[in-house]
This record gives C-alpha cells, structure tokens and sequence, in this order.
C-alpha cells in the first residue's frame, strides 16, 4: 500500500520540455550543430547529462567543457523556464492525493524552491529537496539522502518520475515507481525499464 508518493520536478510535475530544449540548442549553437527538436533531444537524453552531451558532440567531452556547458545551460535554462507552467493534472493530483508527498527533484535546490512556491503548492509537501552541490549526475544516491530524511519506509513509497534514472533511483532504495512521458525520455526507453508507464499525469496514482 502507498502511503507515500516521491515526485519528480523537471518534465513531471514542471513541463519545462521546451525550455530545456531551447537551453540544450543555446549552449551548443558556438559548436554549429543542427538545432535539437524535442523528439531529437529525447534521442539522446540520459543521465549523467554530460553523456548525453557526448552523444550530441560525437566524441568525448574535454577538461572543462562540461562544467562551461552546464552553468551556460542553467544560465539560459533559468530564464527560459520563467514562462513554462506545471504538467496537465498536476494540481489536481496534488490536492486529492491523501496520504504525504515529497519533491526529490536534481534542480539546484536555490532555484527549485522558489519555482515550486511560485505556482503556490508548496504547502502539499513533507519536504523538497534539490540539489545543493554539482548537477547532471544520477539521481541513487540523492534519492537514498531523501529518504532517510522523510523517514518513510521504501516499501511504502510511490516514485513519480519522467526518466529511467527515476526507475533506477526508485529501485537502489527500493521503492516502486511509475514512469510519464511527458519529459525528456521516450516511452520505449522508459517502457525498457519493466515499469509501469503512463501518457497522463492523473494516471499514475492507478499505481498508488
């Protein structure tokens, strides 16, 4: 039984898709790329993001780059996602949902906690927790972090998430999960997981 549901932020609960898109092509304009869609970008997301940076650039990434490509993203990305709103059902879930919920989210935890007050939800949370040292990793081991600091047993755990990385955070601390479309990855990469997967945000809580 869920007593407990773990969300997601970016491409979840946020549909930042197009900013993260417009960000991804801004930072990689100076390389004369051809500009990423957002089919295109799905092709070839994955975490840690500098592997998917690779996979753009064809080569390894070299001393340096990745930390230039990552704070020129955040600088582009911050601004571009002042005009993105949450994800269709968002709200509704987040106000009929009975038992706790949290935000384990790998948005740096400054900007993260304003943007969720922003859209006035913070109050459906026991806790949000962003990232406060280097971004682009995998999610395991901030999502290990987050619970211990709910204090919720894993078996007991929902995680709502938009990624692989998602599923995989969700199985490390043993947890269940279920996967949405609505982000960055593709339905064949999420469905390769084994998880349940949904179109829709509201109809994810059939997994709770």
């Amino acid at each position: 039984m869920t007593k407990h549901i773990i969300w997601d932020w970016n491409g979840t609960l946020f549909h930042d898709s197009e900013a993260v898109v417009q960000a991804t092509n801004a930072i990689f304009k100076p390389y004369a790329l051809p500009e990423l869609t957002l089919d295109g970008f799905r092709a070839v997301f994955t975490r840690p993001i500098w592997v998917a940076y690779e996979r753009l650039l064809g080569r390894p990434l070299n001393e340096g780059e990745w930390e230039q490509l990552d704070d020129g993203f955040h600088e582009h990305y911050f601004r571009l996602c002042d005009v993105c709103e949450l994800a269709a059902g968002a709200e509704v879930i987040l106000s009929t949902w009975t038992g706790t919920q949290s935000l384990c989210s790998m948005a740096p935890h400054q900007h993260l906690v304003p943007k969720v007050e922003s859209f006035g939800i913070t109050r459906h949370f026991t806790r949000i927790d962003g990232l406060t040292g280097a971004t682009g990793g995998e999610k395991a081991a901030h999502m290990t972090a987050h619970i211990q600091a709910i204090g919720v047993d894993p078996s007991e755990i929902l995680v709502i998430g938009d990624s692989v990385d998602d599923g995989l955070a969700a199985r490390h601390v043993g947890a269940r999960a279920v996967l949405y479309t609505g982000g960055m990855t593709t339905r064949a990469e999420l469905e390769e997981t084994g998880l349940p997967v949904v179109d829709r945000l509201t109809d994810a809580l059939d997994y709770a």
